[in-house]
């Protein structure tokens, strides 16, 4: 997914309302202030109470939806090989985000878990260093994964 592509989904939520944080790859290259690497897709966390209205403002760019795992995650698809996997993310009173299922496979959201990166002269609403570092654990590294983690690193003192 090029640069453009990302800013066309980040413009299109903005203008709908839809409260966004960009993770993975792409969060982590908004963090360091410069792209790194291709990337398949983007991730999103979505404000779950937007949930709706965002997956309407992808299918007008276009998506349809290839996986559909909530209340985990939702995978779309668009010509062109566009792919934006949304992670809805519901918050409680104190600013907490759960996504998914408390009684199933979860992930917790603490306040600490949003920051602004900066990537192609925007200002862009993502995970945290502390959040990326926590979401890549877990698993079997991609070479990816541990491309990011590197990127990550340069972030601390």
């Amino acid at each position: 997914m090029l640069w453009d592509e990302v800013v066309e989904v980040l413009d299109a939520l903005d203008r709908t309302g839809v409260r966004h944080w960009v993770g993975g790859g792409w969060g982590v290259d908004a963090l360091v202030g410069i792209e790194t690497r291709p990337h398949r897709d983007l991730d999103l966390a979505v404000d779950a109470d937007d949930h709706d209205v965002c997956m309407a403002t992808l299918a007008e760019l276009g998506y349809t939806v290839e996986t559909d795992w909530l209340p985990v995650r939702v995978e779309v698809a668009a010509p062109g090989d566009r792919w934006v996997d949304v992670h809805p993310v519901r918050f409680d009173a104190r600013g907490h985000g759960l996504q998914g299922d408390p009684e199933g496979t979860h992930f917790l959201y603490p306040p600490t878990a949003f920051a602004t990166g900066r990537l192609g002269g925007r200002t862009v609403p993502c995970l945290s260093a502390d959040q990326q570092q926590l979401f890549h654990s877990g698993y079997e590294l991609r070479p990816q994964d541990e491309h990011d983690l590197r990127q990550l690193a340069t972030l601390r003192p």
